[in-house]
């Protein structure tokens, strides 16, 4: 089974340290570790898309795979980075990239960093975010009373996601949180304490439980979200965004990748078993069984207009009232949402 780094981990989890995401928009030009990169064929000049390692870009699979083997209609350069802050933030800033798959506050950080110049354009995904422990008797957020919970990467957005919902079910000062950099860590703890749970990202989420056949997904973020919640808002991971300057000009070019992007996600939703393996292919999660099963848990989605909005405002509400700086220091305006 794959061994999964740290910096897998963080991109995966869309957690970045505000150091590293407020550090990240340096004008000097990296190669990116790890990329992978997918032309299209065609003579057109190719829509340039940045995607990244793990859920994100999950969605993309089909239309990835369809514009390597020269079967899209449409023409795309996809590249793949392992790191959002450090490699694509950079290149939205000085226009080398058109469209990212992007972790949701750092949208939030590329706009305010660049005075407004892009624009969400959809929601790529939603959370894939759980609690596992090895005690199924977990069924609910006060079940953690009493117990420690281990949580990814202090002041990333996990951390302030897993304390508005601890916060809101009244039980935030009767559990104790351990704080670890390397998922590898959580499931250690877990092995050694049942009573234990911990907060892990799909894919790694499947690892583990592949690891150890005790443990069990117990809470779903998600739904949780939608219990503390008073909002049409959701928790995202993912979303995807376009540089305004290439909007104006190629409107036509971004429906038609928001319509790809949709049917992309369908396809990938329909069938995990072909989709996981085409994932593999592609770099964007190593391992096809873990990719396959994983599938119906990272809640791909490609979703837009006035619901992109809805479920984005919420959560980034969520994550500025925690930590300002997790979002870039003020939340996004109006024209951060593109609503055609």
């Amino acid at each position: 089974m794959h061994t999964f780094s740290r910096r897998d981990f963080i991109a995966i989890a869309g957690g970045m340290s505000a150091g590293a995401v407020l550090s990240a928009c340096s004008h000097q030009e990296k190669t990116p570790v790890g990329s992978a990169e997918t032309k299209s064929e065609s003579s057109e000049v190719a829509v340039r898309v940045a995607t990244l390692k793990g859920p994100t870009s999950m969605g993309l699979a089909k239309l990835q795979k369809d514009v390597q083997d020269g079967k899209s209609e449409h023409s795309y350069a996809f590249k793949m980075y392992t790191n959002p802050a450090d490699e694509v933030l950079p290149l939205l800033v000085k226009g080398e990239v058109d469209i990212a798959c992007l972790p949701a506050n750092v949208a939030a950080i590329a706009y305010n960093k660049t005075k407004g110049a892009v624009q969400v354009i959809d929601l790529n995904t939603l959370s894939v975010l759980y609690v596992v422990s090895a005690d199924g008797d977990i069924t609910q957020l006060k079940d953690l009373t009493g117990r420690t919970l281990y949580v990814p990467n202090q002041g990333a957005s996990p951390d302030y996601v897993m304390q508005f919902l601890l916060a809101d079910a009244g039980v935030a000062d009767q559990v104790t949180i351990q704080y670890v950099s390397e998922p590898t860590e959580i499931i250690a703890a877990l092995a050694k304490d049942p009573t234990a749970a911990g907060v892990l990202p799909e894919p790694f989420v499947t690892a583990a439980l592949t690891k150890n056949d005790s443990l069990k997904r117990v809470l779903n973020l998600n739904s949780e979200w939608a219990r503390a919640v008073n909002d049409d808002s959701g928790l995202v991971t993912g979303v995807t965004v376009v540089r305004c300057e290439f909007a104006k000009q190629n409107s036509d070019l971004v429906d038609q990748f928001l319509q790809d992007h949709a049917e992309s996600v369908a396809a990938v939703i329909a069938d995990p078993q072909i989709y996981g393996e085409v994932i593999a292919e592609l770099g964007i999660v190593d391992a096809a069984p873990i990719a396959t099963q994983a599938i119906p848990y990272c809640n791909l989605v490609c979703l837009t207009g006035d619901q992109m909005r809805e479920s984005l405002e919420g959560y980034l509400k969520v994550l500025f009232e925690a930590n300002p700086k997790s979002v870039g220091g003020q939340l996004p305006q109006d024209d951060f949402y593109f609503i055609d």
